[in-house]
C-alpha cells in the first residue's frame, strides 16, 4: 500500500503501453520518486549514451505519498540522462499532474524509444494508448493544453507537455503540467521533445490506499498540526518565495550582472513588495492571487497579469493568454530575469516567465545564459551581427523579451541562448563567464557569501541547484565554511529522501524527518524508522553519483567557476571573500565515505546495501 505496485512501460518506438509490476525490493530500499526512478535509470540505460539518443529514458515516478493528503503531497519528478549536462536528471514539479498518475493506478511511467511522428500519451486509469499528435507539433504549452482535454472529451484530465523548446532541442527546455507548474531543471523537456512525445494526458480515478489508515491519519493529523500554525506557512502563502530577494540583496548574496556583483540597487523595484503595488497605468496590482499544488495547504504559488499597457504586449491581441493571469514571479525567476541582468523591468519579467510556461523552459537557466550573453556583448565576444541586430547589454529589458520569445521559438539569436550558457560561452571563446556546475546554471545565491550552497552547487548531482540541499540557515549565519560539509551532506540526504516521498521539499521549513518517516511507515506499512529514511536518501545520492562517474563526469565537475573561487566579493557580509571550496570538498567525500576522487568506496556501497 502506498505504493500502487505497478508500472507503465511506453515503448514509443514499437507503439506500445504495457504494464509490468514495480520492483518491491527497489521501492522499499529507494521509497520512490527520485529515488526509484534513478534505480531504475541506472539498471536500464547507459550513461554513456547521447541524452537525445531514443535508448535514453524518461520517467515519470511518483512516491508513496503522491496522491495522499499527507501535507503537499502532490509531488512528482521526471527522471532522464540531461542534455544539458550529460549527468542524472530529476526534475520535480507540483500541481496535480503527480496526483493524477498516482490515482490512475501507476507509480511510474517509463518512456522508451522514439516514435515515428509527434504521439501523445493518454492514459486513464488502467488503460494506456498513443494517439496521434502531429496536429499539436510546433503549438505552445498554452494551446495544447485546453486542446487535449477538448478532443477527449476529459475536462477533468490532468496534462504534461512540451513547448516548442522542447521540440526543437532547446538545452534546458522544460516540461509544463497544469500550465504553470514544471519538470523545469536539466533540460527533460528536450528528452520528451527528442521522442516525438509532444504530451501525456491522464485521468485517474482508482483512488490511492494506504496500509494502515488510521496510523496514517495520526501522521498526517500531526504533520498538519505543525503546518497549520507555521509563520513560514503564513509568509508562503502571502508572499510565495519572492521575499528571498530582499534576504540575499541585502546579504551580499544575489548574483547580479551574472555575478559580476552580489547586491542589485533595483531591488525595490522587483521584489515582493513590488508585485503588489498598485500601477497607476491601469489600477490593478500585477499579483492577482495565490495558488496551490494537490494537498498543500501552504499555497505559495502566484499567479500575475501584465501591465496592459506594457510594451511586451505590444505585439499580442485582445485576447492573447498573455494578457490573462498566469503563473506569476517566484524568487528564482524574479532573480533570473531582473537582478540577474541587471534589469529593473517588473513587466519584462513576468512577460519572460509567461513565455517560459508557454514555450516550456527553465526560467532559471534562460536567465542564466542571457546573462552570459550580456557579458559576452559588453565584452565584445559578440556584436550586434552575431544577435540579429539586438544590443544585449544588462539593464536592457526589451533584449530581455526579444530573447525570451526567439529561444523559446529557436529562432535567431535564440538558438545560441539555448545552447545553455556553458555552450554558449565555450562558443565564443569566453568560458569563464559561464556561471554553471556540470553545465546548469546559478539558481540566485552566491557562493561566496553562502559558502554551504558554493559547495551544494559543486557536488550536487544534477548541476548547480539551490534545492538538492539546505544550508541556508547556516549560511545566513555565518559566511564562514567551518561546518558546511556535514551540513551540506546531511541536508542532501533528507532531501533526496523527501523528494522520492512523494512531498514538497518546501514542507522541510516546517516538518523534520521524523514527521515524513511516520507518515511513508503509515502509508506502506513498512516500519521507516528515522534512520532507515535517511539512509534511504543517501542511498539515492550515492546511485545518482555512480551514474554520473559512469557518464564520464570526475572530481574534476565538482567544482565552482573561477569568479566564485578567483574574485573577491566585491560588497555585502563577504565582502573581499572567495569560496573556500577547496577547504570543504575534501571534508564532504570524507564524510560521504568517498575516496579522494569522490568515488564510492566499498564500504559505504556494503553499508547501504549497494555493493
Amino acid at each position: 500500500m502506498g505504493w500502487q505496485g505497478n508500472v507503465l512501460r511506453v515503448d514509443l518506438t514499437a507503439g506500445t503501453c504495457k504494464s509490468e509490476p514495480l520492483n518491491m525490493d527497489w521501492a522499499r530500499a529507494y521509497i520512490g520518486q527520485r529515488g526509484l526512478g534513478s534505480r531504475y535509470l541506472a539498471a536500464e540505460v547507459d550513461p554513456k549514451i547521447d541524452a537525445l539518443d531514443p535508448a535514453n529514458k524518461l520517467i515519470f515516478a511518483t512516491g508513496p505519498l503522491t496522491g495522499t493528503s499527507a501535507p503537499t503531497g502532490g509531488r512528482s519528478s521526471a527522471i532522464t540522462k540531461s542534455p544539458l549536462t550529460g549527468a542524472i536528471a530529476a526534475s520535480n514539479t507540483g500541481g496535480m499532474f503527480g496526483a493524477e498518475i498516482k490515482t490512475a493506478g501507476w507509480d511510474m511511467v517509463i518512456i522508451e524509444g522514439r516514435a515515428a511522428s509527434p504521439v501523445l500519451l493518454w492514459i486513464k486509469d488502467d488503460q494506456a494508448s498513443l494517439l496521434p499528435a502531429d496536429k499539436y507539433w510546433g503549438q505552445s504549452v498554452w494551446a495544447v493544453e485546453p486542446a487535449i482535454k477538448t478532443q477527449l472529451a476529459e475536462p477533468d484530465a490532468k496534462v504534461a507537455s512540451i513547448g516548442r523548446a522542447g521540440e526543437r532541442g532547446v538545452r534546458f527546455a522544460c516540461i509544463v503540467n497544469d500550465m504553470d507548474r514544471a519538470y523545469g531543471r536539466s533540460g527533460v523537456g528536450a528528452v520528451m521533445g527528442s521522442k516525438n512525445l509532444k504530451a501525456i494526458a491522464v485521468r485517474g480515478t482508482r483512488g490511492v490506499k494506504v496500509a494502515d489508515p488510521n496510523a496514517f491519519i495520526e501522521a498526517v493529523a500531526a504533520a498538519q498540526a505543525k503546518v497549520a500554525p507555521s509563520p513560514v506557512k503564513d509568509r508562503f502563502e502571502k508572499y510565495g518565495t519572492h521575499p528571498m530577494m530582499d534576504v540575499t540583496n541585502n546579504y551580499g548574496a544575489l548574483p547580479t550582472r551574472n555575478s559580476r556583483e552580489v547586491q542589485f540597487e533595483g531591488t525595490g523595484k522587483v521584489n515582493a513588495a513590488s508585485v503588489r503595488k498598485i500601477r497607476p497605468t491601469d489600477g490593478k496590482a500585477s499579483l492577482v492571487t495565490n495558488k496551490g499544488c494537490f494537498a498543500c495547504t501552504i499555497a505559495c504559488g502566484r499567479i500575475a497579469r501584465i501591465d496592459r499597457t506594457h510594451f511586451s504586449l505590444n505585439d499580442k491581441g485582445k485576447d492573447s493568454h498573455y494578457r490573462k493571469p498566469s503563473g506569476g514571479l517566484e524568487y528564482e525567476s524574479a532573480f533570473a530575469f531582473a537582478p540577474l541582468l541587471g534589469i529593473d523591468d517588473l513587466e519584462a519579467a513576468t512577460f519572460a516567465n509567461f513565455v517560459c510556461n508557454d514555450e516550456g523552459m527553465d526560467p532559471i537557466s534562460l536567465g542564466g545564459s542571457i546573462a552570459a550573453a550580456m557579458e559576452l556583448f559588453e565584452e565584445g565576444a559578440i556584436t550586434s551581427k552575431d544577435t540579429g541586430g539586438i544590443e544585449i547589454r544588462f539593464g536592457n529589458a526589451e533584449a530581455l523579451v526579444k530573447l525570451a520569445e526567439l529561444t523559446g521559438k529557436a529562432e535567431g539569436f535564440g538558438v545560441d541562448i539555448g545552447l545553455g550558457a556553458q555552450r554558449l560561452c565555450e562558443k565564443y571563446g569566453r568560458p569563464e563567464f559561464s556561471m554553471t556546475v556540470k553545465g546548469q546554471e546559478f539558481p540566485g545565491y552566491d557562493p561566496r557569501a553562502m559558502q554551504g550552497m558554493g559547495l551544494a552547487y559543486a557536488t550536487s548531482n544534477r548541476g548547480a541547484c539551490h534545492i538538492r540541499a539546505r544550508p541556508y540557515a547556516a549560511d545566513f549565519q555565518s559566511t564562514s565554511s567551518e561546518g558546511k560539509a556535514a551540513v551540506v551532506k546531511d541536508t542532501q540526504d533528507l532531501v533526496a529522501a523527501i523528494d522520492s516521498s512523494g512531498v514538497c521539499v518546501f514542507s522541510a521549513n516546517i516538518l523534520a524527518a521524523g514527521d515524513y518517516a511516520a507518515m511513508v511507515s503509515a502509508a506502506t506499512g513498512e516500519d521507516w524508522s528515522e534512520q532507515r529514511y535517511l539512509e534511504a536518501g543517501e542511498r539515492t545520492w550515492n546511485i545518482e553519483r555512480q551514474f554520473n562517474l559512469a557518464a564520464g563526469l570526475t572530481r574534476a565537475d565538482d567544482t565552482l567557476p573561477k569568479r566564485n573561487l578567483e574574485t573577491p566579493a566585491p560588497s555585502g557580509a563577504a565582502k573581499g571573500m572567495v569560496n573556500e571550496l577547496d577547504r570543504m570538498l575534501p571534508e564532504y567525500y570524507t564524510l560521504r565515505g568517498w575516496d579522494d576522487d569522490g568515488v564510492p568506496t566499498g564500504q559505504i556501497l556494503k553499508r547501504l546495501g549497494m555493493e
